[in-house]
């Protein structure tokens, strides 16, 4: 195993401790769960670059660095609804959309044939990504730097909040469904020709 591919793995790794940093109540623990998550978005550039322009990209690489941007993005989403900042259905949406694409990159290999990220999908990346470290600070502001304000710019805060986790999150939901549908319609015909 080399270095792109052990950074890829540790994006594993990243999903568990956020998932445990944002169900945890200790002081400085979303901020810690920021971190986390920007370090591990850092990996994912990385590692890519690291495989196209020193390592060489492997078969592993190949397919366990997106299920692992996968599982590090969806982590947070998830944490998101049980921390009730994001509506489930939103989550529910982005979730679907990757196992549906995945679904088509596995029918595709049984074809012969590589889907390769595309520029909808790099994009839907950027987006998932830049939503849940907007979600990830304002949640640290919230709960690690705001403990002596008073109750009525809290209240404030917490309502401007809620409203930007929303709209960032289903922002980011809109795009990654759009860019699945840029996907299935670009390779229609592969999937036909399964159902024939």
């Amino acid at each position: 195993m080399n270095l792109p591919d052990a950074l890829t793995l540790s994006r594993l790794g990243s999903a568990v401790i956020l998932m445990v940093l944002l169900a945890l109540s200790f002081p400085f623990c979303k901020s810690l769960a920021l971190l986390v998550f920007v370090l591990g978005s850092i990996t994912d550039y990385l590692d890519g670059h690291l495989a196209r322009n020193v390592y060489g990209v492997s078969p592993f690489g190949a397919l366990m660095d997106p299920l692992t941007d996968k599982v590090m993005v969806c982590a947070a989403f998830v944490s998101f609804v049980e921390l009730q900042l994001v509506s489930a259905i939103v989550v529910v949406c982005i979730i679907a959309r990757e196992f549906m694409v995945t679904g088509l990159r596995l029918v595709a290999m049984n074809a012969g044939k590589v889907i390769a990220a595309g520029k909808w999908g790099k994009h839907k990346t950027v987006w998932q990504i830049v939503a849940i470290i907007i979600i990830l600070l304002g949640l640290a502001i919230r709960d690690d730097m705001l403990g002596h304000v008073s109750s009525a710019f809290f209240a404030q805060y917490d309502l401007a909040y809620g409203f930007v986790a929303h709209a960032v999150s289903i922002a980011a939901a809109s795009i990654t469904v759009g860019s699945g549908a840029v996907y299935l319609q670009q390779h229609r015909n592969l999937l036909m020709r399964q159902f024939k």
